[in-house]
């Protein structure tokens, strides 16, 4: 991230004067009369960035839940029972956030503002990438909570009431139906109008660098979508078609990431809270599928790069000094879902994350090409090539040697949707509420440790070697389906909120989705 905080902090700033007789000298000269939109764009990203990759909405939540990690202390939150406040923290700065994208479109389209704006890149180029990370933001809101309140940049309809100035505080929540087809809408678009052969911005752009980079995640970005919700949406599986046609992601070169900086000023947000804290493992559940225990595939060579050696002094991963080992009996893992009464006793034999991950200047996807590849696969029934392409991609991407790559891809078992939305979670690593929505649209995997199944324990506790999970939300036998609506909007929002909990039949954690159908 090219010197992250100078950009953030290029933001305009006035102050009101405290009488007539100051009204010359209470301003500050160095200011701008309007934010520049690089910096709002930046900072909106990171903001994202940081609070659904943290130890709080990603670690607590979902990286537990598709049991890519599980806690060495607090098990709790491993077993459903989340904390309310990390819910209210991820609509509030998702609201946030998409206020900030908002206001880049706003300042672009104003006559007053807009050819100011045009210094920092082609106005159409800007206003296209501010729909499409808008798409973005609302799509992990309709995903983790159902209905909810939405803005639309080209669709007028009186449901789309959020980011309304007369309608803030109580915006009326738009179903699901409206919101998922409108985001499909925006993403077209977006695409449509982007100028590939010019920037989006002319300086500080550390996310997309080209209209033609940033035309092919939309289109990507839409295929993922359309593909949630086809047989729910009316026309998601045209969208399918037609977002393949314009233009998806054709390498490794065209992922789409936020990269931190290499200091402790920007650092990437699990590194920095690793610093202080070492709650979080990877869990013996993806371990197991890794080293070819679950599942159906051999060995993964992946599992070197994404976990730590057990026994490995934190202090070597926090300074990059951890060693890398090639064998398996190195990796157990974190069993998921103990009893917290238990975890002391199996903290010592499970693996941190790698230092490939935890590490300052780590780069947080929001979407890579191996994605395409599998989304592909199923667009093309269960295609044996796009499959294989999406497996070399991911593990081109961890940095796994060629000769290794060529091994695992020879030991493939054929195309089939088990295979393919398996390694798909596979390669989604570490973006949990994509792996969240993926399992409950299609029930992939299926080595996941579900409520009332037994697990093995590393160690033996009290003379026993399992255990059952437990969840610690009545009624839920499955991956939770859902987030709880925010306490603030309860209060806030009374009329409008109980009317979107009666749509989608009870604010509850296990109330599906509407393509959440396996």
């Amino acid at each position: 991230m090219k010197k992250i905080v100078l950009i953030l902090s290029i933001v305009g700033v006035t102050f009101n004067s405290c009488s007539d007789k100051f009204d010359e000298i209470d301003i500050n000269p160095n200011s701008t009369e309007q934010a520049l939109t690089y910096g709002l764009f930046n900072n909106a990203n990171k903001e994202l960035m940081d609070n659904t990759r943290d130890q709080w909405q990603s670690a607590r939540i979902t990286l537990p839940w598709v049991q890519y990690s599980a806690q060495r202390a607090y098990t709790e939150e491993d077993r459903y029972q989340y904390r309310l406040s990390t819910g209210v923290s991820l609509w509030s700065f998702s609201y946030r956030v998409a206020q900030d994208y908002k206001n880049i479109i706003d300042l672009n389209t104003d006559p007053a503002t807009s050819t100011k704006m045009a210094v920092y890149g082609p106005t159409e180029n800007q206003i296209a990438a501010s729909r499409v990370m808008l798409s973005y933001v609302f799509l992990t809101l309709a995903d983790s909570f159902g209905d909810i309140p939405y803005y639309s940049y080209g669709n007028k309809d009186a449901d789309f009431q959020a980011l309304n100035v007369d309608a803030q505080l109580q915006p009326k929540f738009a179903s699901q139906q409206k919101v998922y087809a409108d985001i499909l809408k925006e993403l077209k678009e977006a695409s449509e109008m982007i100028d590939e052969n010019e920037v989006v911005f002319t300086q500080g752009d550390v996310l997309f660098g080209s209209g033609e980079k940033l035309k092919r995640f939309a289109n990507s970005l839409r295929l993922r979508v359309a593909t949630r919700v086809k047989g729910s949406v009316q026309g998601a599986e045209a969208h399918i078609q037609d977002a393949i046609s314009s233009g998806v992601m054709q390498s490794n070169d065209d992922n789409v990431g936020l990269s931190y900086e290499n200091n402790l000023v920007n650092p990437s947000p699990l590194f920095n809270d690793f610093r202080t804290r070492s709650d979080f493992a990877i869990s013996k559940t993806f371990v197991d599928l890794l080293k070819g225990n679950s599942g159906n595939f051999d060995l993964d060579p992946r599992l070197f790069k994404f976990a730590t050696p057990r026994g490995t002094a934190k202090a070597s991963i926090l300074d990059g000094s951890a060693p890398e080992s090639t064998n398996p009996a190195d990796f157990s893992g974190m069993p998921y879902g103990i009893p917290s009464s238990l975890a002391p006793s199996q903290a010592s034999s499970s693996n941190f994350f790698s230092k490939n991950i935890l590490k300052p200047d780590y780069t947080e996807i929001l979407m890579e090409y191996s994605e395409v590849q599998f989304l592909l696969a199923e667009a093309n029934g269960w295609s044996q090539t796009n499959y294989v392409n999406g497996v070399r991609a991911s593990m081109q991407r961890w940095g796994v040697a060629t000769a290794n790559i060529d091994t695992y891809i020879a030991s493939l078992p054929a195309a089939s949707k088990e295979n393919v939305l398996t390694q798909k979670y596979i390669t989604l690593f570490m973006q949990p509420y994509e792996a969240w929505a993926e399992y409950r649209r299609t029930g992939y995997p299926n080595t996941l440790l579900l409520p009332g199944q037994t697990g093995t324990l590393n160690v033996a506790a009290g003379g026993e070697t399992t255990y059952i999970f437990t969840s610690l939300i009545a009624g839920l036998t499955d991956l939770p389906t859902r987030l709880f609506y925010p306490t603030s909007v309860q209060t806030l929002n009374t009329a409008n909120y109980q009317a979107a909990s009666a749509a989608i039949g009870g604010d509850k954690m296990n109330t599906k989705l509407i393509w959440d159908t396996n």
